[in-house]
């Protein structure tokens, strides 16, 4: 089990992520991934006696890793309800808001929780292990045309109704329970040039349906848009396109669908402008830290 902060996780694109914030000494800031406290601690270290940080992190286990310092706030909740906790503590306005999204090292790592079909684990997933359904519970509870929707939408998977076939006839005889539960029902659908990153997908749309993943991410966008001051930045990290698209939907149009509101000149109306060019992980960071790959890093400024 992982138990320091060093190997809970590796942040990715450490000093980029937190340049993109353009910090004030003096600034409240949030971030809303905390995990092994790499981002944390980075902005720490540059802000003055007056600023404040507060730092999301609903998984129990990431308290391990709490900052010792009056100009932190440690929130144990999902960051959905980021405008709820900032009301909570009086903050009105935020000067900045990062982001690294997707599943920490330590998740992936960690041989009890079923993120990863590398271990054979109970088919868990949950980011909070205090509440919610789990995997086995999607797996074995879900109508199949829900389940296939879920294989498509969050997996991108094109064969996502023979899996779901597959998952309602093999539990008709068994529960599934574990990974290799999973992996009995799914791998003989795989093609093979293509089999671990097709498990990967599968593995993804449960998660992401497990924990309301793109829900959240839409509440959290939207709450920051109403709290970040003008002048502001968001500096988000995203992996996949699916939580990418939402991110750079809102940043360039002010909302997760991407819908274009224009103004009596059409002039597009916005309340973000991008900063610079979406930044990827150096050559050297992919080779260190496998889990930057892809990675994509965008920064945007409130107007």
């Amino acid at each position: 089990m992982i138990t320091t902060a060093d190997s809970y996780h590796v942040p990715v694109l450490l000093q980029e992520s937190v340049d993109g914030l353009a910090i004030q000494p003096d600034g409240i800031y949030v971030d809303v991934t905390f995990g092994g406290g790499g981002h944390s601690k980075e902005i720490l270290s540059r802000l003055g006696k007056k600023g404040h940080l507060y730092s999301f992190d609903q998984d129990a286990d990431a308290e391990k890793n709490i900052v010792d310092d009056d100009r932190f706030t440690f929130v144990r909740s999902n960051f959905r309800y980021l405008t709820h906790w900032m009301r909570y503590y009086g903050v009105e306005h935020i000067h900045g808001l990062l982001g690294d999204l997707g599943v920490s090292s330590h998740h992936f790592d960690d041989e009890t929780r079923g993120f990863s079909f590398r271990f054979d684990a109970p088919l868990d997933m949950r980011m909070n292990k205090r509440a919610g359904q789990t995997a086995a519970d999607v797996l074995n509870n879900y109508a199949e045309e829900q389940l296939a929707d879920i294989f498509y939408l969050y997996g991108e998977l094109k064969n996502a109704r023979r899996l779901a076939k597959a998952v309602c006839d093999y539990r008709k005889e068994k529960a599934l329970q574990t990974t290799a539960d999973l992996g009995a029902v799914i791998e003989p659908l795989m093609r093979s040039e293509r089999e671990k990153k097709d498990m990967a997908r599968v593995y993804q749309a449960l998660r992401i349906e497990v924990n309301h993943e793109m829900d959240a991410l839409r509440d959290m966008l939207k709450g920051a848009t109403e709290l970040l001051c003008e002048g502001g930045r968001l500096s988000i990290i995203t992996y996949h396109s699916l939580e990418d698209r939402i991110v750079k939907n809102v940043m360039k149009a002010g909302n997760a669908e991407g819908r274009i509101e224009q103004d009596f000149y059409g002039r597009v109306s916005s309340p973000f402008r991008l900063v610079g060019k979406v930044i990827t992980p150096s050559d050297e960071e992919q080779q260190r830290n496998p889990r930057s790959r892809s990675a994509k890093l965008r920064i945007a400024e409130k107007i």
